[in-house]
């Protein structure tokens, strides 16, 4: 019992990180019904953007960790989406009217750029966050030792993921996104600036991925240039898996995700994990086609 609650809360941990990476491609789904595959290297880039800054400026020193912590985070996610408002200028903006194809195209480019710069100017070998910043100590829940470590990052990933609900569900902005995600056209209409919710949506979603990156960062210890493909591939899963497009649905299937990545791994063969999670997908796209939650963004109201 011991190894399966130890299991099911590092699936969680590592569930809230496809979650919040999934978040980025359904939110550009849904509004430009497009699958930025460069999204994964955004996330790669929290990562080392995270580490530059730890090191240059000295921040567990100065301010202690918890503080330091949290000024890393919003610093990578303010950066991070800049890059992001970039990407959506740069690579899809002067695409919007061609053929779905070309921005694909477009975005796998942009992937490979990414992935490019990171080995050009960090280099190709592993990079490794200082071990002595965080305490690694255990919380005792329920007669199970959990590390602290793991807790921290699945609720930091329910806290930002409750507050991208609640943005979009209750502010006039998340309106618009909504609005704009349902049709373009009458959006437009109803005085919206469609190209400002677009540029919103390409900050708010490498914003969270970001974010990821720092976390992974942070309780692993240890990124590389190329990391983003892997979770990327991951989060992409975990979208389809709760529903493309669907909010609430990325949150689920990466939860669920990273909850039969351990579980396999643990039960059966670290060395099936993936194969599992692939074909747990499968089965329920056979069963379910457009996913748990289905394919929607927003509702008619």
């Amino acid at each position: 019992m011991e190894q399966f609650f130890q299991q099911l809360t590092n699936g969680l941990a590592v569930g809230g990180i496809y979650a919040l990476i999934a978040l980025g491609y359904t939110m550009v789904y849904g509004v430009l019904k497009l699958i930025n595959f460069a999204h994964g290297d955004l996330f790669s880039i929290g990562a080392y953007l995270g580490l530059t800054l730890l090191l240059s400026m000295g921040l567990f020193d100065k301010i202690g960790a918890l503080a330091s912590v949290l000024l890393l985070v919003v610093m990578v996610m303010v950066l991070v989406a800049i890059i992001g408002a970039l990407l959506e200028r740069v690579a899809y903006k002067p695409l919007r009217q061609s053929h779905r194809l070309t921005a694909v195209v477009s975005a796998l480019g942009a992937s490979i750029f990414f992935q490019n710069a990171i080995m050009a100017i960090y280099g190709p070998g592993l990079l490794v966050y200082p071990h002595d910043l965080l305490p690694r100590i255990a919380v005792n829940i329920f007669g199970v030792d959990i590390p602290l470590m793991r807790i921290v990052m699945f609720l930091a990933s329910v806290v930002l993921m409750a507050a991208l609900y609640f943005f979009i569900q209750k502010t006039k902005i998340g309106t618009a996104i909504r609005a704009v995600a349902i049709d373009q056209g009458a959006a437009r209409l109803m005085g919206i600036n469609v190209d400002r919710v677009i540029m919103l949506v390409f900050c708010i979603g490498p914003a969270l991925g970001g974010s990821a990156g720092l976390m992974v960062g942070l309780y692993y210890g240890q990124i590389n240039f190329n990391m983003g493909w892997m979770y990327g591939l991951k989060a992409f899963t975990a979208a389809i898996l709760g529903g493309i497009g669907n909010i609430p649905g990325a949150m689920l299937g990466g939860l669920l995700l990273g909850v039969i990545e351990a579980m396999g791994a643990a039960y059966i063969s670290i060395a099936w994990k993936d194969a599992l999670s692939f074909g747990v997908l499968i089965l329920i796209l056979i069963a379910r086609p457009t996913g748990l939650l289905g394919e929607r963004v927003a509702e008619k109201v």
